[in-house]
């Protein structure tokens, strides 16, 4: 149910406009320091407007979110796997598909606030997770056994992963034995994306990491790393770049690079709920 579970703490850094990049998980993050400030733009995220809030809940968004990271802060970032929404947030994925930053209050309730606070109460970074895990589980187990995903909506989620979003929509359809237009409508319903979007989030995903990787090797093969994640050609890369990111490729390693060496690392452990 959890993919990951980031603890980050930093002080003393130049503050930093920080883009939330699209992902095939949900993001659940716990602030305890200052509230998170941002948008779904750079001007929101700097403005009046921009929403703040200490618990962040986030779907499956389509764009780059903007977050202001102040000189301190420190908290847990967790990303869920989509299907789990039902159990560990008491809906589906897709009713967080109108909003890319949303309270998680709203979502979660006053037992959130609470949870906050113990975290808080803490620096064992071994407490704050073994509370998170224990928070969750008892989610889990009381959820109600009609938030159970549909089979054929979680097969077409797994498999799709498994291709790493380079499957064909007509392959996903005959493996889950239902009609394109019929799974589509499920698994918008269940995820807010179609099984298109989600294929392409997902390949780009897969591709931002060989970037990452090629980009150690020497000069960055843009055409080699589409070709070798299912991409039509190097431009077709490109401009995925563009929508999850906001910026091309070699804009983005270049940003991020930045970050690590003005000391944006993170401590980071992974566990199961």
């Amino acid at each position: 149910m959890v993919v990951s579970a980031v603890g980050y703490r930093s002080g003393g850094l130049p503050p930093v406009l920080h883009r939330g990049l699209p992902s095939p998980s949900l993001t659940l993050l716990f602030s305890l320091d200052g509230p998170v400030v941002g948008g779904d733009s750079a001007g929101q995220a700097r403005s009046a407007d921009a929403i703040r809030t200490d618990i962040v809940v986030g779907g499956l968004h389509q764009r780059p979110v903007y977050l202001e990271q102040p000189p301190h802060e420190e908290g847990i970032q967790l990303d869920l796997h989509p299907l789990a929404a039902r159990a560990l947030l008491g809906l589906p994925a897709g009713a967080l598909a109108t909003q890319s930053v949303i309270p998680g209050a709203e979502v979660l309730g006053a037992r959130a606030a609470e949870i906050r606070d113990r975290l808080r109460g803490t620096d064992d970074w071994a407490r704050r997770f073994a509370l998170l895990a224990a928070y969750l589980r008892r989610r889990a187990a009381d959820a109600h056994p009609d938030r159970a995903v549909r089979p054929e909506v979680a097969e077409a989620w797994t498999w799709l992963a498994q291709h790493r979003g380079a499957g064909t929509l007509e392959g996903l359809s005959r493996h889950v034995a239902l009609g394109p237009r019929r799974l589509g409508t499920l698994f918008r319903a269940e995820t807010g994306l179609s099984p298109k979007r989600a294929a392409r989030m997902m390949r780009f995903q897969h591709a931002r990491s060989a970037v990452v990787r090629a980009a150690g090797g020497g000069p960055l093969d843009l055409s080699g790393v589409a070709a070798g994640c299912g991409y039509f050609d190097h431009s077709h890369l490109v401009r995925d770049f563009h929508q999850y990111t906001g910026v091309s490729p070699t804009a983005w390693l270049a940003e991020e690079c930045r970050n690590i060496q003005a000391g944006a690392h993170r401590y980071e452990a992974q566990w199961e709920a």
